[in-house]
């Protein structure tokens, strides 16, 4: 019996990946002639888990025409980088009973570009490459090139806390101040330099800017206490009050902007659900366009 069922187990299994290509997955990774706005991107491709190409997405970048190897010889040929160096090419790889990672360098940018047109010699192959934000903290000469980001990318996966909210409290309270979507113009927002608390030795906090990041937008007052001469705007804000006991959930919409105070040792846990990118999302988007446009952001 146990046998039957885990042949049908393999056998449901060996038919899946047929099923999901005819079901979602292309024949072949599509193009798109142009960016997607942020809503097409999130709805038609990273909402299906779609791969896609896109075309014209990067011409406005001037590392496109001045990315050469003079350039870069001229640019930042004297900066020392992390260079990964293999007998092969073949970086974090398998050999035999082994995961290999490549030896790493510090090398001047301008002798790779040497060993790489054949002017010097280095043993193995070369590979100019450092895990996680290389070009901010090795090659920050070449930042003004490109994008410090994706912008439309960045919209729909960064820059959003568009999530419906099931709040439940288990012990103690959870105190809430909520404003609807249709507060926004009322809203003010700023741009703040990020930071991060680093604990000293002492035992005291200090405040670490971070460094090579854009700025980051967020609501500057305090809804409890509103700095009105500051905001007047805010004082035609409605906001709904609410506290919620233990053994209570919260339906928390997607959109909706919240401010959350607690009783001590208070215990709650959140279910989170992507929300549905439909014409309620449409129209915050025009809201909050048409409030930064008309400067009462």
């Amino acid at each position: 019996m146990a046998e039957a069922a885990m042949d049908a187990v393999r056998r449901e299994l060996r038919e899946f990946p047929a099923a999901a290509r005819e079901l979602c997955v292309p024949l072949a990774v599509p193009y798109l002639d142009e960016p997607p706005t942020p809503l097409h991107f999130y709805r038609d491709w990273v909402c299906p888990n779609r791969p896609c190409i896109i075309r014209n997405a990067l011409q406005h970048w001037p590392a496109l025409r001045k990315w050469s190897l003079p350039y870069l010889r001229a640019t930042v040929g004297s900066t020392e980088v992390s260079v990964a160096v293999t007998p092969d090419g073949y970086a974090d790889a398998v050999r035999g009973n082994r995961f290999v990672m490549p030896a790493e360098r510090r090398l001047p940018l301008s002798f790779v570009l040497d060993v790489l047109e054949g002017q010097a010699q280095h043993p193995g192959v070369l590979y100019v490459q450092k895990q996680c934000s290389s070009l901010p903290t090795e090659l920050p000469q070449l930042l003004p090139d490109l994008e410090s980001h994706v912008p439309w990318a960045s919209e729909a996966l960064v820059h959003k806390d568009h999530y419906e909210n099931l709040y439940c409290v288990v012990s103690g309270e959870k105190r809430f101040l909520l404003h609807p979507p249709s507060d926004r113009p009322f809203i003010p927002y700023e741009l703040y330099t990020p930071a991060t608390y680093q604990l000293t030795e002492e035992g005291s906090f200090e405040m670490v800017d971070e460094e090579a990041t854009e700025k980051v937008p967020w609501i500057p007052l305090d809804p409890l206490a509103p700095d009105l001469a500051r905001y007047p705007s805010y004082s035609q804000a409605r906001a709904l009050c609410c506290t919620v006991q233990a053994g209570e959930m919260l339906y928390l919409p997607a959109l909706w902007f919240h401010h959350v105070q607690q009783s001590h040792g208070c215990i709650a846990v959140n279910y989170w659900y992507d929300m549905e990118y439909d014409l309620k999302y449409s129209y915050f988007q025009l809201l909050d366009s048409l409030t930064k446009a008309s400067g009462l952001d």
